[in-house]
């Protein structure tokens, strides 16, 4: 798998560098900087723009790609978890993998992703500046059976949507879904919830951005 961007760059060489196969360049580095990579000891390939292009598919990739063997984290078991972030029917990688980021720099435990067959790994973990390789997340297809386990092994569940609650009672055991940013919710995913939590606007403006309400709720909810 290849990921490109000079910051995911440095990320992954300086935090899992057992992972990377190979560094590719495509634009011309100083001494010093030359000299750091190659401290590293991994193979680094110089290719052209023509190439780089190909490679990042178009994308903004600064001359810096890294070749790498990528595995998801796993998680830990079910009974074992405390807070779990639900992802259901988003599409976009850019607003997951900027989810994931936050998820993962406020201690949550695990994120799943329902409603979509796969991911784009390398777009989620670019989009999340790394913290995809660090945090533990599963795909699986069916919301509604994710939820069943989850209330097996008493979470509350919560999901946001309109007109719920600003204030959530914390529990040992808690998950909360974020639906798509056009559709929301679905009926059935609501008729299981606990608990609805809103984010009261102050304005007369009708929503967020789905990352950002993520963010809010889950500092909000799980981190008091």
């Amino acid at each position: 798998m290849i990921v490109y961007g000079k910051r995911i760059f440095y990320y992954i060489l300086q935090n899992h560098k057992t992972i990377v196969n190979e560094i590719i360049l495509s634009k011309k580095l100083d001494t010093k900087e030359f000299r750091e990579l190659q401290k590293f000891n991994i193979p680094i390939k110089i290719t052209d723009n023509k190439k780089a292009q190909s490679l990042a598919k178009g994308g903004n990739h600064q001359g810096y790609f890294i070749d790498i063997n990528f595995t998801p984290k796993e998680s830990k078991n079910i009974k074992d978890l405390k807070s779990v972030l639900i992802l259901d029917n988003i599409t976009d990688m850019g607003n997951i993998g900027a989810i994931i980021r936050t998820a993962y720099g406020l201690g949550i435990d695990t994120v799943i992703v329902t409603g979509i067959n796969e991911l784009k790994w390398e777009n989620v973990i670019r989009m999340s500046a790394g913290a995809a390789i660090d945090m533990p997340i599963l795909v699986i297809k069916n919301i509604l059976d994710v939820i069943n386990d989850l209330k097996t092994n008493k979470f509350k569940i919560i999901g946001a949507d309109m007109g719920g609650n600003r204030n959530i009672e914390k529990t040992e055991k808690m998950a909360l879904i974020m639906g798509s940013e056009g559709e929301g919710l679905t009926k059935k995913v609501k008729s299981k919830l606990d608990e609805i939590a809103s984010i009261e606007m102050k304005r007369n403006f009708d929503s967020l951005n789905v990352s950002v309400a993520s963010g809010i709720l889950m500092d909000r909810i799980f981190n008091g």
